[in-house]
């Protein structure tokens, strides 16, 4: 019984970490589970790449930079759905089914992305 509420407060302590990790601390996260990820595969210069990865987020990273640079990739994902619905309707008017199908197939590939980095809290 008490194995199991200290694995409980255990996985609540680290459930709330997570939830109260500030975006810095989370790309640090992501990218040391990369470089482990790296490891199992003993790739090393991406373990290189990684490290390097690591240590320029350590020495640089701001969460109010990751926040605004989040938001100007949300502003270019923006740009690009709507200049694909131009591509699209301009193929529309053309009547070239081909063209037509390719651009939808281009739409919905850039409003996935748009719809995934707006997801992010950051």
């Amino acid at each position: 019984m008490k194995n199991r509420i200290a694995l409980a407060l255990a996985l609540f302590s680290l459930s709330a970490f997570s939830q109260a990790a500030s975006p810095c601390q989370e790309k640090e996260h992501e990218i040391q589970r990369e470089i482990s990820y790296a490891e199992k595969h003993n790739n090393q210069s991406r373990i290189d790449g990684l490290n390097k990865a690591l240590r320029e987020v350590r020495a640089n990273c701001s969460d109010s930079k990751l926040r605004a640079a989040h938001q100007k990739k949300i502003a270019e994902m923006k740009d690009e759905v709507a200049e694909r619905r131009h591509d699209l309707n301009e193929a529309r008017q053309k009547g070239d089914a081909d063209k037509i199908s390719k651009r939808e197939h281009k739409l919905k590939e850039a409003q996935a992305e748009l719809k995934a980095l707006e997801a992010r809290d950051y």
